[in-house]
Parts: C-alpha cells; structure tokens; sequence
C-alpha cells in the first residue's frame, strides 16, 4: 500500500507529465536500448522511430500517476496492454530495469524538478503498478498455457498456404510444426510472429490480427505489404513475408491476445466497419456471426483506396449470397475505370446515416484518421459510448481530434 504522502506527490506531478511526458518517454527509450540493446528483440522498432510507442508510453504513465490513488481504475487499460506483453513474452524480470530507466528519464528531462522527494515517490509507485502488470500477466500466462491446445513462449508454426487477396494484401495459413491442436480464441484477437529477416541484427515482433473465425485447425493472418512512401522506409516484417516468406516456413508464433472482441452474447445489429488492411478483424467477427447467430442482421461497410486494392472481396460478395442477413457495401477512396463502389470518396455521415442502425453494436478498425472520422460520425449519430468498438494497429492512440 502507498502512503498518502507518495499518493500526493505522484498525482502533485500530473501537470508536469502532460507537458513534458512524451519528451521523458523518449529519452526513456533512448537509455533503455543504449543500456540494454537486448531489449530491441521485443520492442517494434518502427513504432520507435515513429513516435508511437513513446507516446502511447507517455499516456499510460500519465494515467497511472492520475489515478494512483485507485489503481483499480486502469485494470482494462492494465489488461489491454498486458495482452501485448504477454504476446511479446515480456517477463517480471524486465519490470525493474523499466522502472530505472524511467526514472532516469524523468531526472534528465526535469532536471532540478525532479527532486528527491518526487523521485522516490515515483520509485514506490512504480513498485506498486508494475506488480499490478505483473500480476494480471502471470494470470495471462497461465490461462494461455492451460488452453487446449495452447502454450506460453513462442510455438513453431508453418506456413500452410499463402494466399494473395489484392495486389498489396496476402493471407497465410498458419499451422503448428508440431501437428498438435492449437487453441481457440475470440474474433478480433491476434496473434504475434516473432522473425528474424536476413541481415537484420535483431528478432522483430508483429501482431496481426487472426482473419477467419475460430475453429479451423489452422491460423490465417492477411498482410498488407508496407512498400517505402514518401520518404517512410518499407515495413521489415511484411515486406519479408510478402518477398521472401514461401509455403513451409516456419514462423515462432505466440498464442492469440487481444481484448478487442465481438460481443457474441449480444442480439443488436451489428455493425462491422473498416478501412484498409483494417478488415482483417472485421472478417474473422462477420464469419462468427453468420456461423453462430444466424438471425442477426449485420451490415459490413469497408473502404478501400481501390478495387485492386480491395482485399477479399469475392469472399465477403459470396457470404452476402449465401447470408441474406449481411449487407455489404464498398467505398473506394480513388476508383479506377473498372472498379463498382456504393460511394467514390471517404465514409461520411449521410453515407452511414443512409446505410446503418444507429441501434446496432459498432466495431470499426484501419488507419487512424479514418477511425477518427468513423468515430466522429458515430457521436454525431448519438451512438452511446458502450455500443462503439474499435482497434488500433500498433500502440494504442487515441480518436481525439486535436
């Protein structure tokens, strides 16, 4: 337990932490790989390099110190992102070199700020939130090792089938070396590969989200293709399985994570949005639907740039067939001459208006300016808060318009 003095310092600091909690997140990050460059086996080093992490960093150690007094308050943050450690086989022996090098961060962005007191009150409280983490991901552990089927660390799998679905996205079919079960998990959960390109120093981890629904003896990811644009470097770990990646690899793979799920107990409409690559999700939640509620009507919205961009068309165009309950509609963003869309542009709010329950339960993934916007048209909609999901590829952000 902390004393109300340690609480009253730690929350003293909130202020000086939305102003300057991204500045000492980042010269965390920059002291931790320069201390411990072992740590770059687990950390996406893309993220790094574009700020992400660093600021999804900056939000969690802000909400932390803002409810330091009732941690209980962060427990579904605590667990989305213990979700991710537990993918990223992130152990209790990492908590205190994190712990350290935090607070050696706060000192040298700070400076004079950082008294004694404020750091070692910041020294118990990180004491006592890490053993929050620590905690609840031994639990995921468990649960993941105690699964049928399932496992803890990394499981070899091999690549089954690779499956192109546009001229950027391709789905592989993943299954285990071993030829064992493997463990069952919720639509919109993922899974995280663990590989190690040639030439490349370190191992890089990637979480993609499982694409079909559950209870196939096999798992399927659908990748898009991160080529070099405009001056950002292409994406390490797709380019390889896209270029490099054949039929029989094998892949380390971590068992399914994720809290970004379908609500399977619900009987309200369902709403499945997405954009981009984004689909992925929303295709593995679609297919559970039709399996397991067949009376639920469900209307699928996905925006793409193009139709040759356009990943799994022909499947979704089938299951709506074959499914009279599922209506499907497509919006390119730049249509080419030969490609058939319901709307040419973006998503906007007639569109949803005209197409949507605004009763219905929500999930929507893609890039975030397209999230943000879906979301902002959703408020418009009245659409309470608990009927809106969403995910966010990479560290979590945030739908806040600045």
């Amino acid at each position: 337990m902390l004393s109300q003095h340690t609480i009253e310092v730690v929350k003293s600091t909130v202020p000086v932490l939305e102003t300057h909690g991204t500045a000492i997140t980042t010269a965390f990050y920059q002291k931790l790989f320069h201390h411990h460059p072992e740590l770059l086996n687990i950390f996406n080093h893309a993220n790094q390099r574009e700020g992400k992490q660093p600021f999804a960093l900056a939000n969690a150690v802000y909400a932390a110190a803002a409810h330091i007094d009732r941690l209980e308050a962060i427990v579904p943050v605590v667990k989305q992102i213990g979700h991710k450690h537990r993918a990223l086989n992130i152990l209790p022996e990492h908590y205190p070199i994190v712990g350290e090098t935090l607070l050696a961060a706060m000192k040298e962005v700070l400076g004079d700020a950082a008294t004694p007191e404020i750091i070692e009150a910041w020294g118990e409280a990180y004491g006592a939130i890490a053993d929050v983490f620590i905690g609840i991901e031994a639990d995921m552990y468990q649960q993941a090792a105690n699964e049928t089927g399932g496992w803890s660390g990394y499981r070899n799998f091999v690549i089954d089938r690779k499956v192109e679905e546009s001229s950027v996205i391709t789905s592989f079919y993943l299954v285990p070396q071993d030829g064992g079960e493997i463990s069952a998990y919720e639509p919109g959960q993922y899974i995280t590969l663990r590989v190690k390109p040639e030439g490349e120093t370190y191992y890089h981890n990637r979480h993609y989200s499982l694409s079909s629904a559950p209870g196939q003896p096999y798992y399927r990811i659908t990748v898009k293709r991160e080529d070099e644009l405009e001056g950002k470097p292409a994406g390490i770990v797709s380019t390889w399985l896209h270029r490099q990646a054949e039929v029989g690899t094998v892949l380390e793979v971590t068992a399914p994570a994720g809290t970004f799920t379908l609500d399977t107990d619900s009987d309200l409409p369902l709403a499945l949005i997405s954009g981009g690559v984004g689909l992925t999700p929303m295709v593995a939640m679609l297919e559970t639907v039709l399996l397991n509620q067949p009376g639920r009507k469900v209307t699928f919205i996905h925006a793409a740039k193009c139709g040759s961009q356009h990943a799994m068309k022909s499947h979704i165009d089938a299951l709506a067939s074959k499914h009279p309950q599922l209506t499907s509609y497509v919006i390119y963003e730049q249509p080419e001459s030969e490609d058939q869309c319901h709307q040419a542009g973006y998503i906007d709010l007639d569109f949803l208006r005209k197409t949507v329950d605004a009763k219905a339960d929500f999930y929507f993934c893609g890039p975030v300016p397209f999230m943000r916007a879906v979301n902002s048209q959703l408020k418009s909609m009245e659409v309470p808060s608990d009927r809106i999901h969403y995910e966010f590829f990479g560290p979590a952000g945030t739908l806040k318009i600045n």
